[in-house]
């Protein structure tokens, strides 16, 4: 009984990082369209919230005009909506260990002072 038990523990972490994994695929063929004007983008403090079909996440860029900021948004996987949830303002200092790292959307030129005031 135990092996039951636990094959279908199993199966059920498996479907959560499946859908997980679908949600992902589903929120980076939304966002990284909207996102690739301000590469590089870096994704920080993601959450999946499976039993909204959802995925809230923070991106940090470079914007235009504000500078360094870390914007929230919430991708809604059953309606297929990006929604923009606020941002704030970032010191370069606070960046400075997260551009270290590998980017979300890299670009091998950033056109920033080109991309869209959004």
């Amino acid at each position: 009984m135990d092996a039951e038990m636990a094959a279908k523990a199993n199966t059920g972490m498996d479907a959560d990082a499946e859908t997980a994994q679908a949600l992902r695929a589903k929120r980076d063929a939304k966002t990284k369209p909207h996102l690739e004007q301000y590469a590089p983008v870096w994704l920080i403090d993601e959450k999946i919230i499976a039993e909204d079909e959802a995925v809230q996440f923070n991106a940090v860029f470079q914007h235009n005009q504000y500078g360094w900021v870390n914007r929230r948004y919430r991708f809604d996987g059953f309606n297929n909506v990006l929604y923009h949830k606020g941002q704030k303002q970032l010191r370069e200092d606070d960046v400075l260990d997260l551009i270290t790292q590998e980017p979300y959307i890299d670009t091998t030129a950033a056109d920033i002072p080109n991309a869209y005031g959004g």
